[in-house]
């Protein structure tokens, strides 16, 4: 399909979406700043949460300094294309958002605790973007994996939604979907802001405190 006149601010169909390939993209065996596994298998009584929030890059750095966090990566999901690339999600042409996996321990810290920090970490009713980050793969998602998680996910966004109106937000757009396949990202993308202490990293949070979990602070 021709991009001509193609805009990357509207969810592509699987018809339209770009091949992609069979074989999954090098990743490093380690995190950078935790030392643990990157990809399963993780530790026996771990649970993984999926979020997209925007730019990956600052959004994974503030996953991994949660306590109770095992491990971070970043990658693509929600789309259709297999194994794509960073060029190929820029495109618009995947359906991939850009999402942080978070593996955690949840005697030391809750899935709503993560709920907290996602909402906090960004504008949720931006739609396809996140400020001047525009297309589909910037748009908020929750990809549960569990009834539980959907249970909570949902009832964190109403509980957060009305903050958000108080203050004077529109209505959250939020997805809250099942997860699918993660498709790691590339290795340059894995833990950037350690790599790349001063790289891009936009703050789109609203200041809007969410009632759910602790504060972490």
């Amino acid at each position: 399909m021709s991009i001509f006149g193609f805009r990357k601010s509207q969810m592509v169909t699987k018809d339209e979406a770009l091949p992609g390939r069979d074989a999954p993209l090098e990743v490093p065996d380690r995190h950078e700043v935790l030392g643990t596994p990157l990809k399963p298998p993780y530790p026996a009584g771990s649970e993984i949460a999926e979020f997209a929030l925007g730019c990956f890059w600052g959004e994974e750095r503030t996953f991994w300094q949660v306590p109770g966090v095992i491990t971070t990566a970043v990658g693509y999901e929600g789309g259709f294309t297999p194994n794509p690339t960073y060029e190929e999600v820029c495109t618009g042409r995947t359906g991939h958002a850009e999402t942080v996996r978070v593996v955690f321990d949840p005697s030391k810290v809750s899935y709503e605790q993560l709920l907290k920090v996602f909402w906090e970490s960004h504008d949720p009713t931006q739609g396809m973007r996140q400020g001047n980050d525009v297309g589909t793969q910037y748009r908020s998602a929750i990809f549960y994996r569990s009834g539980a998680q959907k249970e909570a996910a949902e009832k964190s966004a109403a509980d957060f939604g009305k903050k958000l109106a108080e203050a004077g937000y529109g209505a959250i757009t939020t997805e809250i979907v099942p997860a699918g396949e993660f498709y790691f990202a590339e290795d340059y993308h894995q833990q950037y802001l350690y790599k790349v202490p001063n790289g891009y990293c936009p703050d789109h949070s609203t200041g809007v405190s969410c009632p759910v979990g602790l504060n972490l602070g």
